[in-house]
């Protein structure tokens, strides 16, 4: 007889949701490693003889391009956010907020492809100019969510800290970062789906990813490749936000305040 743990996981994996989530990766991994048994569901999509699947690059490593753009950005937001949100809720610097909130308000105000357009003449056509435009992109919801999380911790557990004799560095690594981390990687998980459509811009300046089957599509007037395109991108999507909540919740479970 299984134990009351295993009777718990079977039932939360047989869950709708969680039933939907592994369909959704299923085909996603059918269509990656073998696009070509779905061209009769794309056949009637297509004029004057068309390819139904894209055949112009691997759609796999595409994909894997594409998600390792989105990560690295988002790496490399989450670290300046993070930092930056701690700066200007410490004592010291708290003056910067004004400042900081609108540097990172920048990446929101400017359109993703004005920002391509205006990195492209400084670093060339490729990767970079996409990686910037991403960064830029992605550093607003991670540095409002640990502002509003460091802000909000609460008083009395950060008096308790103070009065056990901690110091600021230790109370900020051992309680105030804790706390909130939920809400940080709430902010990381937000980026990380927001950028995962904007890189399909990317491609536009030479970048390798998703988009290139979407533009594809548009310059061939081939409605099976958008489509294609489309459903990739909105699958790795959800896949990554689910991931990254299960993420969250293994990491916020796991967090002790000492």
């Amino acid at each position: 007889m299984p134990g009351p743990a295993a009777t718990l996981r079977l039932a939360t994996f047989l869950r709708p949701a969680a039933i939907l989530r592994v369909a959704a990766a299923g085909l996603l991994a059918a269509f990656l490693l073998r696009p070509q048994s779905f061209a009769p569901l794309f056949a009637p999509l297509t004029q004057y003889g068309a390819a139904p699947i894209y055949d112009q690059g691997n759609l796999l490593t595409l994909a894997l391009a594409h998600v390792a753009t989105v990560c690295c950005a988002a790496a490399a937001s989450a670290i300046i956010a993070i930092g930056l949100g701690i700066l200007v809720t410490r004592p010291g610097g708290r003056e910067f907020l004004p400042l900081s909130r609108t540097l990172v308000n920048i990446g929101q105000t400017f359109p993703p492809v004005a920002v391509l357009a205006l990195a492209v003449p400084l670093v060339g056509f490729g990767e970079l100019p996409t990686l910037i435009a991403l960064f830029v992109y992605g550093l607003l919801p991670i540095f409002e969510n640990t502002v509003v999380a460091l802000q909000t911790s609460p008083p009395a557990v950060l008096e308790a800290a103070s009065g056990m004799g901690m110091s600021a560095r230790q109370r900020l690594l051992a309680v105030e970062l804790p706390l909130a981390m939920p809400l940080i990687l709430e902010g990381i998980r937000l980026s990380l789906v927001i950028n995962v459509g904007t890189a399909t811009l990317g491609s536009t300046v030479a970048a390798k990813g998703l988009g290139e089957v979407i533009i594809a599509g548009l310059l061939s007037n081939n409605t099976a490749f958008i489509l294609q395109g489309g459903l990739l991108t909105g699958l790795m999507a959800v896949l990554l936000y689910d991931a990254m909540a299960v993420l969250e919740r293994r990491v916020c479970a796991n967090v002790r305040i000492e």
